[in-house]
Order: C-alpha cells, then structure tokens, then sequence
C-alpha cells in the first residue's frame, strides 16, 4: 500500500473455504493467477465471538437455512492455526501477500505474533469493541478500520480508541474523555494517519446498488484526513471498478471458487474469472487516472495536424486581392495558420495567388 499511484486489491476469501484447507490452498492460487496483491481471510474462534442465543443474519438464513444457530454455522468455517501456517508457506510460494481479520484477542495476537502479518484489518462489526480496538492498537501495526453500518460519530470514537492505544498503551483507565482527547491531540492525528487507512462500506450481502454511496468516500477523507479504500459486496465488478475511479486506495472484494457451494458468502462474491477482469479493470482505470496536468498526451501529438485546421483559400484568389470571408477558409490538415488568427487576416491582401484549398502562407 506504500504506491499512491497503485491501488492495492485484496481478494477476500474470508470464510468461502467453507473449512476445508485444500479449498483454502485453491483460493490463495485464484487470488494470485488473478492478479490481486493479497489474498485475505478471516481468524477467529466461535466461542468467542457469537453466544449461543445469536440470531443468523438474514442473508445468512437465507444463503444457509435456519436449522442452525450462528454460533454453530460459524463453527463449521474455523481454520486451526496449523491451517493458518500452511496457507501463509502457500502465499509465500504463489507470490500474493497472506492477510486476515481477526475477530477475538486471541486470534489477532496469533496474527500479529506469531504469523507477523504486515496489516491487520478491523471488520465493521467490531467499530464500537472499544477493547478489541485498543487491542489492534496495541498490536503496533499498520492498521485498515472497516466502516460499514456507522456514523462519523462511530468512526471518530474508533479513532480516538485506536489513537489512546498508539499514544498510552495500558496505561490508565481508558474512557471516552481519554478517547476524544487522544483523537485531538497533535501526536495522536499524526500517529492515525501514519497507522490508520478507513474502508467505505456497505454491510449487506449482496448489497444493493442504491445503499452503495461512493461519494462517502469523499466524505470520510474529508473528515479524517486519512487515506481510504473501499470494501465492496455488491453483485459483480462495476463498483469497486467506480471506486478506484474516485480514488480508493484500496479494494477489497469477496470471491469464491463456486457461487453455488453452500455457505453465507458464496452468493455475494466473485468467481475467479471475475476476479480477474475486476483486476484487469482496475489497472486500466488507474493507468488512466494519470495526473492533474491537462496537456496533450504524448499519443496525442501525432493526431493535431490531422484533426485541427488551417487556414486555406475558399476559392482561387489573385495575387493583391483582400482576403475575405468569402475567399478565406479554415480545412484540414492543421499544421499551417490557425483559424484562432482568421480575424487578423480578413483585409489583408494576399501576397502571392493561391488556387482552392491552397493553404495560406506568412511572407512570400
């Protein structure tokens, strides 16, 4: 994420692998033949995320069924940490970077520690788990706070978590007075914005074109004047393609070997085709972001003299006749006087003959 000209893309596997490392294995060789710079998933142990008396979501229910509780859909999709240590040694050799979310303390320690992830990412769920947050902040790394489902409110009470952690540590009683005074405080601005980047996001699975908002993107840099990204979940490549038009920093976007395998993500995420045209797509619209100058493009320059004009003659006119707007024309091929200077030559006599479509010359 250190090229400001290149948009980082994730490809969120997240919990697609249904449980099953062999598929987690296939899903790291899709991520990295598509050509996306990491391949994330997510870490977490049931127990201590989801109680037993959880509700599924309804797009769970409805991609999964009721006959189960979430505790115990979620159960099915945990990868053990002998798991985790196979697919990183995978990512090392498919050449495509190993991220995931973890979603207790426990799991993003082990990230941190004993996997040394580069970045961890914090799921929108967790925006308002003040000790969860302090405890990404704790982690000392580079840091992605996903924003679905919040208010700036929300978001700038994350901040100020994450920047009381960076500036104390452990120490004291955290509360929200601290909070809002390490969220203004000078040193902890300045630590958000070296650690901290913000995911624009729509928590719905799929979710619908019209509750996308993009321009919140705009938003949130304004707000916080830190980079920001997008997570995209809606159906198929044309969003996240958008947001990297309005200058996302970084992409992330669900995909899956299968979209009919059972599970809640399948259905709201890319096969790896569509993985790999949403990356083609991407690296074009970035390329063609370019910069703020407005110059002709140097494939540009060979095509002015065909497409702009000269001035030539309308008609023959004899030699000391007065050019008029009967007589004076403006044609391709450019190259010769602009038409920009056609009211400068009206009256003018002409110095030499010239037969129709003759350009018009400068001196003799």
């Amino acid at each position: 994420m250190k090229n400001k000209d290149r948009v980082f893309i994730v490809a969120e596997a997240g919990v697609n692998h249904n449980g099953s490392l062999d598929r987690a294995l296939r899903l790291i060789d899709e991520a990295a033949r598509a050509g996306a710079d990491a391949v994330k998933f997510q870490t977490f142990r049931s127990e201590k995320v989801i109680s037993r008396g959880a509700v599924k979501a309804e797009y769970q229910t409805k991609n999964t069924g009721s006959n189960e509780s979430q505790l115990d859909m979620v159960r099915k999709l945990e990868l053990g940490h002998a798991d985790h240590r196979k697919l990183v040694a995978h990512c090392r050799r498919a050449g495509i970077l190993f991220l995931s979310t973890p979603f207790d303390v426990e799991s993003l320690r082990f990230l941190a520690r004993g996997l040394r992830v580069p970045q961890l990412k914090i799921p929108s769920g967790e925006i308002t788990n003040a000790p969860l947050l302090l405890e990404f902040a704790l982690a000392g790394l580079p840091l992605v706070l996903s924003t679905g489902m919040s208010t700036l409110g929300e978001i700038e009470e994350a901040l100020g978590v994450l920047a009381h952690g960076f500036l104390r540590g452990r120490r004291g009683a955290p509360s929200r007075r601290e909070f809002l005074q390490a969220f203004s405080d000078p040193k902890g601005q300045a630590l958000l914005r070296r650690r901290v980047t913000l995911l624009h996001c729509t928590t719905e699975y799929p979710a619908p074109f019209a509750d996308v908002n993009l321009r919140a993107m705009k938003t949130l840099s304004k707000a916080f004047g830190l980079p920001v990204g997008y997570s995209d979940h809606t159906p198929g490549i044309a969003i996240p393609i958008a947001a990297a038009a309005r200058g996302a920093i970084l992409l992330e976007k669900h995909f899956t070997l299968d979209r009919g395998l059972p599970g809640p993500d399948h259905k709201a995420s890319l096969e790896p085709m569509e993985l790999s045209a949403m990356v083609a797509a991407v690296r074009q619209v970035e390329s063609a972001l370019g910069s703020k100058r407005k110059v002709p493009a140097p494939s540009e320059l060979k095509n002015i003299p065909i497409a702009r004009r000269s001035l030539v003659a309308a008609k023959r006119i004899a030699k000391g006749a007065r050019f008029t707007s009967s007589n004076l024309d403006a044609k391709r091929p450019g190259g010769g006087i602009s038409p920009m200077r056609y009211w400068e030559w009206l009256g003018r006599r002409a110095e030499r003959a010239y037969a129709p479509d003759e350009p018009i010359r400068a001196g003799k």
